[in-house]
């Protein structure tokens, strides 16, 4: 890792966000008590009021509102949040505001390997880190990562350098539509035979792609938040690419049939749209979950590289079933 990478990577934790200044109390101090001493004084942080014991590790929380709800001889231990989600400050920023959705919080205490109260990471901060994750995310779907600054000025760049940098992703692309063509002339018997089977190519390559980019885009997008495990997702999008392909097929089967009047080429129309929907799913996964693995900006499944092998794939899904069930 370089330094600069150090550099990045120290400034996007919660020790970076950390608010110090926080109202703190002992779980036997009363509501009221709590609400004068929060007068006349100044904090990083208000949003909740965290309770400590005297080596000052954490014990609880109680929120502002609760705080301004409750009676004023009530003590914080019997109105406490206890035990709430905490972070390191090694943590990070993502997997932290995370944190803070699921269990619904507005700032996130953070401690160390003992417990100690050092701070909180605020509303504010999370909000900040929400925004740039997102915007972060949303360029990475399309080619634009932070440490890629060629992406950045590219449209300031000369025309050689323009086409250094596109023209490799391009050729990927050709290679695909040769290998596509070289698909469809394997099948060129049985297209001659049945020219309809040609028509609904364009449908199945375009809703299998489509597919795929839905599912790359979720998965670019939470590849950094999600602590599922690799085998769970697969499952849980091969399920969803299952339904998707299922519901597709389901209005294709009849309009496919009524329209055409062939039974066995509906069928394989809207199988073919099952199958290359579980497809689309799983590989919209793999591909940028591979490329993280591997340290490269996942992106880069969502470009070139995962729709060629998505179109391809399509065809010769949506051929061999045609060749079982129509000729």
């Amino acid at each position: 890792m370089t330094r600069r990478d150090r550099s990045i990577h120290a400034s996007e934790t919660a020790a970076s966000h950390l608010a110090k200044r926080v109202p703190t109390a002992g779980g036997g101090e009363t509501v009221g008590a709590v609400r004068s001493s929060l007068w006349g004084n100044t904090y990083d942080s208000t949003d909740a009021v965290y309770l400590i014991d005297r080596s000052g590790k954490l014990q609880g929380l109680v929120s502002l509102p609760g705080i301004l709800a409750a009676d004023e001889g009530a003590r914080l231990d019997s109105i406490m949040l206890k035990d709430p989600p905490t972070v390191q400050p090694g943590e990070d920023q993502e997997r932290v505001a995370t944190l803070a959705i699921r269990h619904r919080l507005t700032s996130v205490p953070v401690v160390d390997a003992e417990g100690t109260l050092l701070g909180v990471v605020p509303s504010s901060a999370l909000f900040e880190v929400l925004r740039r994750e997102h915007i972060e995310d949303m360029n990475r779907l399309v080619g634009i990562s932070k440490e890629n600054e060629r992406a950045l000025n590219a449209i300031e760049a000369s025309p050689t350098r323009r086409l250094r940098d596109r023209l490799p992703w391009l050729l990927i692309g050709l290679l695909g539509a040769m290998a596509a063509t070289f698909v469809v002339s394997r099948f060129e018997e049985m297209i001659e035979a049945r020219v309809v089977i040609a028509f609904f190519v364009p449908a199945i390559v375009y809703l299998a792609d489509a597919i795929g980019t839905q599912t790359e885009a979720v998965v670019v997008r939470g590849l950094s938040l999600s602590q599922t495990p690799l085998k769970n997702l697969l499952i849980g999008e091969m399920r969803t690419g299952l339904l998707i392909g299922l519901s597709l097929g389901a209005v294709l089967l009849p309009t496919v049939a009524v329209a055409f009047g062939d039974i066995r080429l509906a069928v394989t129309v809207a199988s073919a749209v099952v199958v290359a929907g579980t497809c689309a799913t799983t590989l919209g996964l793999l591909l940028p979950w591979t490329l993280s693995w591997m340290g490269k900006d996942p992106a880069f499944g969502s470009g070139p590289v995962g729709t060629v092998i998505q179109d391809v794939l399509s065809l010769l899904i949506y051929f061999v079933i045609a060749s079982l069930l129509v000729i």
